[in-house]
């Protein structure tokens, strides 16, 4: 099992880890913890750098197979040993763009279900863009831009977010924890990671995200479209 170190501190840019198995043949490396997030839920997986002494490997990715993270790297330069000290370097420009993205569509998410009730039925982001659909029947643009105009307000007050692990049966307790039309959380997983904008939104959620809603900056909603009879897709994007 790999210790998500990312899972509770989205702000860890270099981390220690130890080597605990190596793939030769897919030139990647099983490590003990890690704070490179290996992507799902919509957000793409991080980027950088692993480095053992003198010499660095560039992350080709982080994916997630089970309970370990595998570290895919760049160059022909022969693997770390199992057991090696090495050092992770997170691209902390593109992750903190990714926080606060993925911030941006919790607003957003919990500004829609509060008003309008509205359950999410997909969604996609990458650095400081992302889109989400939702179970309208309607969309205007005059409600766009009254929702855009309460998400910016969200972010003005500047609310708390705050991250908890909750064992399945607690976290289930909690009304509408699950914002998607389907439940994508798979029975076996024992413990839900709960991620709260205080006083806005509450929901299971894997990914990385700000401290706060007012680190994410103005949210521009850029377009909308209709994707069915209930189902309309709304695009954000964010300042650089």
């Amino acid at each position: 099992m790999t210790d998500l170190l990312y899972q509770m501190d989205g702000y860890l840019k270099v981390f220690s880890a130890r080597v605990v198995a190596v793939d030769v043949d897919n030139h990647a490396v099983l490590l003990d913890q890690t704070a490179f997030y290996p992507g799902g839920g919509g957000q793409p997986a991080d980027s950088g750098t692993l480095s053992v002494g003198l010499q660095s490997y560039p992350l080709k990715r982080a994916r997630k197979q089970g309970d370990e993270v595998w570290h895919y790297l760049l160059g022909e330069a022969p693997l770390p040993e199992i057991g090696a000290l090495v050092e992770g370097s997170l691209d902390w420009e593109r992750r903190f763009q990714l926080m606060r993205t993925h911030t941006a569509m919790h607003i957003l998410c919990g500004v829609i279900f509060r008003d309008y009730g509205a359950q999410v039925t997909g969604g996609d982001m990458e650095r400081l863009k992302g889109r989400m659909d939702f179970e309208f029947e309607s969309l205007t643009r005059d409600l766009v831009t009254v929702i855009e105009e309460a998400v910016n307000v969200e972010v003005n007050l500047n609310r708390d977010v705050n991250i908890s692990i909750l064992p399945r049966e607690e976290a289930f307790q909690i009304p509408d924890l699950i914002r998607t039309k389907i439940n994508l959380l798979p029975p076996a997983i024992a413990e839900v990671r709960v991620v709260e904008l205080v006083g806005l939104d509450l929901q299971a959620d894997g990914g990385t995200h700000v401290r706060s809603t007012g680190e994410v900056g103005h949210i521009r909603i850029n377009d909308y479209k209709s994707k069915g009879k209930i189902n309309k897709r709304i695009y954000v994007e964010l300042q650089a």
